[in-house]
């Protein structure tokens, strides 16, 4: 394989724009990077800001087709580039993340847009109308609530899953949430940056706000409380089975490339239909493997990495330790 599997992904992906309750929206894309719109008494709240301002600029669009408040805040679920360098077309809203994901923006931003922007090219679409890195404005730890009038809207640092800064947005009364990439729906979880052993924990937190509408990383929105769930255990199993894997092999002593051809051998006849499967999936049992040997703080994806793990799993070249593992 010459380059990744999301390089010959250029098909557009059809956008949907679906009203979850009065003023709460699902910006979904065939399984794309998702946004949510909350719209309060005197303002918009945006979840995930995108990947480029022109992409923002069609949630914005959609915003306008459905009021004219102005945009005040963007909620960061997490650092990730394809969620977040869109942020500058949301002029005057005061960017919020946790503490966590400043923390990470500080430590590892600039590899991970290089990065991203390398692998995925048709999610970065006007990717020159990107300013530079996205800095919240507000950073919060754990938790916070923001009252849009009379809405209340709960930002919290739900715990460790997808990345270590992972937050959702809650808004207990209307029981809608807005998940971030904690739980996917028909897409493949990218684990590049995860934290396997915290995930099913983080899971039972997310589970126990009792959700009954639900907008995923990636995915349609999911509309009643089965298909919540549904989204919720579908993630924790993926998780689940690629991390057993990883123990399984590194217990066993295998190599990363021995494990990865036994993990998608494993993986595949469940979860291969889901979108993004084979891009993802290199990433993921890269992290995996590192976990199961003891890495609690995922190493950083460059650009130069991204590409030396690629061709060594996918059999270009023999894999050298100190490409792969950094």
């Amino acid at each position: 394989m010459s380059g990744f599997a999301s390089t010959k992904d250029l098909t557009e992906k059809t956008i949907s724009f679906d009203e979850l309750g009065p003023g709460l929206y699902g910006y979904t894309a065939e399984g794309d990077p998702n946004s949510g719109v909350v719209i309060g008494d005197d303002s918009v709240l945006v979840v995930d800001a995108q990947a480029t301002p022109i992409m923002a600029q069609d949630v914005i669009a959609r915003i306008r087709a459905v009021t004219d408040k102005p945009i005040r805040h963007v909620v960061l679920s997490h650092y990730h580039a394809v969620r977040v360098l869109g942020a500058s077309a949301y002029e005057g809203a005061e960017i919020i993340a946790s503490d966590a994901t400043r923390d990470l923006i500080v430590e590892r931003g600039q590899q991970d847009m290089d990065s991203e922007i390398g692998r995925f090219p048709r999610l970065f679409r006007g990717r020159e109308s990107i300013p530079g890195l996205t800095w919240p404005h507000i950073v919060f730890h754990k938790r916070m609530t923001l009252w849009l009038g009379r809405r209340e809207v709960q930002i919290i640092h739900i715990g460790r899953s997808h990345s270590a800064g992972d937050t959702v947005v809650w808004l207990p009364k209307e029981k809608v949430l807005f998940a971030g990439d904690t739980v996917e729906f028909g897409a493949t979880p990218y684990c590049g940056d995860a934290h396997f052993t915290d995930w099913p924990g983080t899971l039972d937190a997310l589970r126990a706000l009792g959700a009954e509408k639900l907008v995923p990383g990636r995915g349609r929105s999911l509309v009643n409380a089965k298909e919540v769930e549904d989204g919720i255990a579908g993630t924790a199993a993926f998780t689940s089975d690629l991390f057993a894997l990883a123990k399984q092999a590194v217990a066993a002593g295998q190599e990363l490339g021995d494990f990865y051809r036994d993990a998608m051998a494993a993986m595949a006849p469940k979860y291969g239909h889901w979108v993004i499967f084979e891009h993802c999936m290199p990433f993921n049992a890269s992290r995996a493997y590192d976990e199961a040997k003891g890495l609690d703080r995922p190493q950083i994806w460059t650009a130069e990495r991204d590409l030396a793990m690629w061709r060594a799993l996918e059999g270009q070249q023999p894999m050298k330790s100190a490409e792969v593992h950094g």
